[in-house]
């Protein structure tokens, strides 16, 4: 498709291209609404556009949906969607249901390059950066499934390195945000990362964002080998960039832990994480890991509690986190799509 894409432009880039088209740049406004909150599929359907913008509108852009190729539904009503980009790869987004919120997990990347032995995205390697379309495009299919509830919250906690893919994610972010857009909140809106480090001071200076570090060990020995980007950015590192973190409405940053069994499960393993993170004031989500390789073991249920007992003792905000969609490779850790011409 030798014309962009329309859904990867921002609204300040899209005023923009109207101008250059000799056009008011108020029109971008309207555009946005029929893209995202009537989530039309052609220019023709933007009605109160004259038709000859229209037919420039086609000309210069096209604004085709991405197929959903295949869905799967979880025992806890959890939903797997699978898209398939332009180029024959696929990506992974998950709709989770709660009671008082309806979140979806979006990919940043198709694959990822830092091989976390415990994630299935690792295991596929590096494949390619995602559009800012390609990323808002998974909210508006998980939307158009959802129906009449609001998807209510986006988590960047998909397949890839969101940090990896700075500019596109951000620019994803800012779509999300947008008035005429989807019109989240940033407190609706989280970005998980691994901890590259560098890349934190720069994503806070273009968007605010709710901010999840997977940490997952808190002694470098340990989390070197379950994390390959701690051999290049330490703990030491990592966390002193999180302290300098800003966060607005009060919010704080969410340290994401899986609990492996004979790994990083023990006491001490929680008193170590009460001495790195404590001073922060933080948010710890612990979850039994999900199986995906052979080599890790999710502890009992006594362990995980255990282990948060410690943490809580300690005054720090604790919470166990459910797996959801685990029986359909939904729950975190779980994602991977292969091409369609990887199938047999």
């Amino acid at each position: 498709m030798t014309r962009p894409w329309i859904r990867d432009f921002t609204i300040d880039e899209l005023a923009a291209a109207f101008v250059e088209m000799g056009e008011q740049s108020f029109r971008a406004r309207q555009v946005f609404r029929w893209l995202y909150k009537d989530d039309v599929e052609s220019f023709d359907e933007m009605t109160d556009l004259s038709c000859e913008l229209r037919a420039k509108l086609a000309e210069k852009f096209h604004i085709g949906r991405l197929p959903v190729v295949d869905e799967m539904v979880g025992e806890d009503g959890t939903r797997k969607i699978v898209l398939e980009l332009a180029d024959g790869h696929r990506i992974e987004c998950v709709l989770i249901p709660e009671t008082r919120r309806l979140t979806v997990c979006v990919s940043s990347q198709v694959g990822c390059r830092w091989g976390c032995g415990f994630c299935r995205t690792g295991q596929m390697g590096f494949i390619r950066d995602l559009t800012a379309g390609e990323i808002v495009e998974q909210y508006l299919a998980a939307q158009r499934i959802a129906g009449d509830r609001r998807v209510s919250n986006v988590v960047l906690m998909g397949m890839g390195e969101p940090l990896d893919n700075l500019d596109h994610v951000t620019r994803a972010i800012e779509i999300f945000y947008a008035d005429h857009g989807v019109n989240l909140s940033p407190r609706k809106v989280t970005l998980s990362t691994v901890g590259i480090v560098p890349q934190l001071p720069k994503l806070a200076l273009r968007v605010d964002v709710s901010l999840a570090v997977s940490l997952h060990a808190a002694d470098d020995e340990t989390r070197s080998q379950l994390v390959p980007a701690n051999r290049k950015w330490p703990l030491r590192e990592l966390i002193d960039a999180c302290r300098v973190f800003p966060m607005s409405h009060r919010r704080r940053v969410t340290f994401e832990y899986a609990l492996i069994a004979g790994v990083n499960d023990s006491d001490d393993d929680a008193e170590r994480l009460v001495r790195l993170v404590g001073d922060l004031r933080p948010k710890v989500n612990l979850i039994a890991v999900n199986p995906s390789d052979e080599q890790f073991a999710a502890p009992t249920e006594e362990r995980v509690r255990r282990f948060q007992e410690i943490l809580r003792d300690h005054n720090i905000t604790c919470m166990v986190r459910k797996p959801r969609g685990r029986d359909i490779l939904a729950a975190c850790g779980q994602l991977a799509a292969p091409r369609c011409d990887a199938e047999t």
